[in-house]
């Protein structure tokens, strides 16, 4: 299915993946915003640590 066009926003509850595995996190949720546009695939990885978390559009 495709995604309609427009502004998008993923949240990840990273609080319960830290309480899952253990550790103290300092951000207990992270939020991507996005923009979808007509005909383009979206992978957008989420690189997750304790203190820090990065994303970028993957291929």
């Amino acid at each position: 299915d495709e995604l309609v066009p427009g502004r998008y926003r993923l949240t990840f509850d990273t609080a319960t993946y830290f309480e899952c595995t253990n550790q103290d996190g300092f951000f207990p949720q992270v939020n991507l915003v996005f923009l979808v546009r007509v005909g383009e695939k979206y992978h957008l990885p989420l690189l997750l640590s304790p203190f820090a978390f990065s994303s970028y559009r993957g291929s």
